[in-house]
């Protein structure tokens, strides 16, 4: 004690100020193993009282959005992703027993797939494909991968088709080549008309009628009822169909049946995962100074002065949560990425995520963190438990899961040395229940900073405009292949796009370059090369 005590005198503001300023700003929940620390955040003395009329608002808003109300006034849409989780919370009988109903649904399934009552024609299932894009792929990636192996092995092997990649679908149909007959199928789409789902779907259909096997055994539609999947899947008998609802966003769909039908099938903790978000939903609809997921909305507001003037980096210090960041990713910027607010003002806003896990990340982009442009703010996420089997009871030696946390606070300490605002986030072990928690701490704190900046952040409009201008240009390569047909020799690029025109197609000239090109590449066109390539001419294969 006594070789200590002179140091001490001399760091009365870290004994003091210092840690009596942690202790104001830090949460932590012994029972559920959670904590936040938004003590690395500066905010300005006047912060709480100028946001003090902000807060009330969200809280109200939030209120009214889990009580059923129109939260998606362009669709005229519920949201209801807390239901999910509490059906006892839907606004309505009929919505509570159809989540309860399908939950058992969904169970019932599951075990007739582990039992071999529902099998391939090559027998019991082991490998199950998910065909989905976006928040049909994203949510379930990060949860799978999270509790891999936890408690058990997967009882099934995941895989994926989440993109119109040609490239991608051949290398994963190649891993499945041959097990095509123990391979269940889950196509995942609330229309069943989205480009990529429905490739993928197509692709599919394909490698299974190569190799003799029906597809519709072993496949599996998880749509709205009505939609063209649904349809196409009563008319060819498939397995089954489960529904998808169209107050549940793609975002926050994990917590539906697009995420816990293929989670339970890989033998995961499903009602765990259900218990830790309904957990979080309890604990972040308090109005007090308690709600974790308010003052993490309010950190966010403060680093970017509420406009999204700085980047949110995110680091998991665990490899399980790696894919933290990418869910993230959609969660948070394609609810907030808004052009307009409420009342139709131009605000351009939205707040940019990116981030890797650490410790990678001592050997990558901290470098720029800590010297180099202070654009961003971070986000550390703490898992105190480092693996199912302690290596020590002793503090020495120093275990392999010790430099992991020292990598952490000394980064963190180092960021704020240069006066670079953080956030941490401690869950004490990587569990279904705290992944749930954590899920829907993002989702609850999304909602309350949007209503601090006054935007809707339940619709997409950015995302249907790309689908949008991404049709427009297959109907323009819809057009070439007609003006190929009809001429035989080799067209310029300047003839190309005046008789696009005749078709009243009004594309620029390097967008046909773009789409000739693409078309040459994959022997689907031929081309004579120039000196200059504005010379090139193009003709049909013969």
């Amino acid at each position: 004690m006594g070789m200590f005590s002179g140091t001490l005198v001399h760091l009365g503001y870290f004994m003091d100020e210092r840690w009596q300023h942690f202790l104001e700003h830090f949460l932590w929940f012994e029972d559920l193993g959670f904590g936040i620390d938004t003590s690395r955040i500066h905010f300005h003395e006047h912060f709480e009282e100028e946001m003090r009329a902000h807060v009330e608002n969200a809280h109200r808003a939030m209120s009214a959005l889990e009580a059923g109300a129109i939260a998606n006034p362009d669709e005229n849409r519920q949201v209801g992703h807390y239901w999910l989780r509490n059906p006892s919370l839907a606004p309505n009988p009929e919505i509570q027993n159809e989540i309860s109903t399908v939950h058992g649904d969904v169970e019932d399934f599951v075990r007739g797939v582990h039992m071999g009552e529902f099998s391939g024609d090559g027998g019991m299932f082991q490998h199950l494909l998910c065909i989905g894009i976006g928040g049909s792929a994203l949510g379930t990636k990060f949860v799978a991968h999270a509790l891999k192996n936890l408690p058990k092995r997967h009882v099934l092997e995941l895989h994926f088709l989440d993109n119109t990649d040609p490239d991608g679908i051949d290398q994963e149909l190649e891993i499945l080549k041959g097990a095509l007959g123990k391979t269940l199928v889950l196509v995942i789409s609330k229309s069943g008309t989205t480009p990529e789902t429905r490739n993928g779907m197509l692709e599919t259909m394909k490698a299974y009628e190569q190799e003799g096997i029906a597809f519709s055994r072993h496949a599996v539609a998880i749509t709205c009822r009505g939609s063209s999947l649904d349809q196409q899947a009563r008319r060819e008998g498939w397995l089954h169909v489960f529904p998808m609802w169209d107050w549940v966003g793609g975002r926050t769909s994990v917590m539906s049946v697009v995420g816990l039908l293929p989670l339970a099938l890989l033998g995961m903790d499903t009602k765990g995962l259900l218990a830790g978000a309904r957990a979080m939903d309890t604990l972040t609809r308090g109005a007090g100074k308690e709600n974790p997921a308010m003052r993490l909305a309010l950190a966010w507001y403060s680093a970017t002065n509420g406009k999204g003037e700085k980047a949110m980096v995110v680091i998991p210090y665990k490899d399980r949560l790696s894919l933290l960041t990418a869910y993230l990713q959609q969660l948070i910027m394609e609810s907030l990425g808004k052009r307009t607010d409420f009342d139709g003002n131009f605000v351009r806003q939205g707040l940019t995520v990116y981030g890797n896990k650490g410790s990678t990340d001592q050997h990558s982009y901290v470098q720029q963190l800590r010297d180099g442009l202070q654009n961003f703010f971070v986000t550390f996420v703490e898992v105190l438990k480092d693996r199912e089997v302690a290596e020590t009871k002793a503090i020495l030696p120093i275990a392999t899961g010790d430099y992991l946390e020292g990598f952490l606070l000394g980064t963190r300490e180092a960021l704020t040395e240069e006066a670079c605002d953080s956030i941490t986030i401690t869950l004490r072990e990587v569990n279904a229940a705290s992944v749930g928690m954590l899920m829907a701490l993002y989702e609850r704190a999304v909602g309350f900073y949007a209503q601090f900046i006054r935007i809707n952040a339940y619709h997409q409009p950015g995302v249907e405009a790309g689908k949008k201008a991404a049709q427009s240009l297959l109907d323009a390569q819809a057009s070439l292949g007609e003006i190929f047909e009809q001429y035989e020799t080799p067209l310029s690029i300047r003839e190309i796009v005046e008789l696009l025109r005749k078709h009243e197609v009004c594309l620029a000239p390097d967008m046909v370059f773009k789409l000739l090109e693409h078309l040459v590449a994959n022997g689907r066109l031929n081309a004579e090369r120039h000196a200059h390539m504005h010379d090139n001419r193009y003709f049909k294969n013969t």
